[in-house]
């Protein structure tokens, strides 16, 4: 007996849903192309976005392995439309839509034993993540990280892991912001102090709309 399908999740839903070439008499007279919605998703996280395929498969709540065959299917359907001139349909698929308005936020630090900003991200070791809602702190967590060094795609991994969207840092390079951001995750540094010290802070400034580090673009490290 074969497995359900489980809904994807989706946080968007296309403003046009029908692209017809130019210059046809008719969409009648054209063969057509159905893209589901959840591939759709697939090739807005991958290629508009730009995110890995691990961090796209879990904000779609799949695995990677399924996000690979949904993102491949749909990349085959717009070249077909695209090289054999058919009318290219948005419409169906087993999706969810996904509330944009996310209530909390987690957010991450690296911090030496003492609780401070750790001053090279690469040499992180020790995380703690911060669950934030409408400007407080509602919890925090400490995450060992043993794999390889901050660099590495595997720490963006295990955070995004967690639902990660933001990352607090003192010296982190381009390589790692570009990690991160492949797994959506941003990046606010130029920044020291006690991780929680540092956290309301920057909330506090954002209440007064003095800064938008927290809801903002990313800060040019100082």
């Amino acid at each position: 007996m074969p497995r359900p399908t489980i809904d994807r999740r989706i946080r968007t839903v296309p403003a046009f849903d029908v692209f017809c070439p130019a210059g046809s008499c008719s969409m009648q007279d054209l063969d057509d192309v159905v893209l589901s919605l959840d591939e759709f998703e697939a090739l807005r996280l991958a290629d508009y976005e730009g995110l890995y395929q691990e961090a796209a498969a879990l904000r779609m709540g799949i695995s990677r392995q399924t996000f690979g065959r949904i993102v491949e299917s749909a990349r085959k359907k717009v070249a077909d439309a695209l090289v054999n001139g058919k009318v290219l349909r948005v419409e169906g698929g087993n999706t969810v839509l996904q509330n944009t308005e996310e209530p909390t936020m987690n957010i991450a630090v690296p911090i030496d034993s003492g609780g401070f900003l750790l001053p090279h991200f690469g040499h992180a070791q020790i995380f703690i993540i911060f669950t934030v809602e409408q400007g407080r702190v509602l919890a925090e967590k400490q995450l060992i990280f043993s794999g390889p060094g901050g660099c590495k795609s595997a720490v963006a991994s295990e955070l995004a892991k967690r639902q990660v969207g933001l990352l607090l840092a003192q010296n982190i390079g381009e390589g790692a912001v570009r990690q991160m951001a492949s797994f959506g995750i941003r990046v606010v540094r130029g920044l020291s102090g006690r991780a929680r010290d540092v956290l309301e802070q920057l909330l506090k400034e954002e209440a007064t709309n003095s800064t938008t580090f927290i809801n903002g673009a990313d800060v040019p490290q100082q």
